[in-house]
């Protein structure tokens, strides 16, 4: 819970964006931004990373009604992946192989995206792992319990206008 704390104090204290807090669920929050127009569901993983990274990872569900996206996934690693490697998703006994950037993953279709939220809001952890690019294997666990309640909060906040 200190962490998402900590994690809503810096999206909400983001000078360029005007963010809104639409709740905090357990470990997961939501938020909505008006410009762009979007609102999220968001966590940071259960164990703190090395802080000599150049970013904080975290698994978000986003909307974005403008564009037509609803419901995506998009995990930030909490490190820069080698550039031959999978990454994986885990969501209870179901695995999945992301799209993947050097520190970015993302379902590989809206099709997955329902099927990999679907098993989020049964499941009681995932876990996203891969090898780093210093060829390191690393995972990034986050805690489900409130992802779901998040989730619907960030759907029913973002409306099409």
């Amino acid at each position: 819970m200190k962490r998402l704390c900590a994690l809503a104090l810096l999206l909400v204290a983001a000078p360029a964006a005007a963010r809104e807090a639409l709740g905090i669920f357990e470990g997961w929050g939501a938020f909505r931004d008006d410009n762009p127009y979007r609102c999220f569901a968001i966590a940071e993983p259960v164990e703190d990373p090395p802080s000599k990274g150049k970013w904080r990872p975290f698994a978000s569900v986003g909307h974005w009604p403008q564009r037509g996206v609803r419901s995506q996934l998009h995990i930030r690693l909490s490190k820069e992946r080698r550039a031959d490697a999978d990454v994986m998703l885990t969501v209870g006994d179901r695995r999945w192989r992301l799209v993947a950037g050097s520190y970015d993953a993302w379902s590989p279709s809206p099709r997955h995206d329902a099927f990999i939220i679907a098993r989020m809001r049964a499941a009681r952890s995932m876990s996203v792992s891969s090898i780093s690019r210093d060829g390191e294997a690393f995972a990034d666990t986050y805690r489900l319990k409130g992802a779901a309640t998040a989730i619907d909060a960030a759907a029913l906040g973002c409306p099409r206008r």
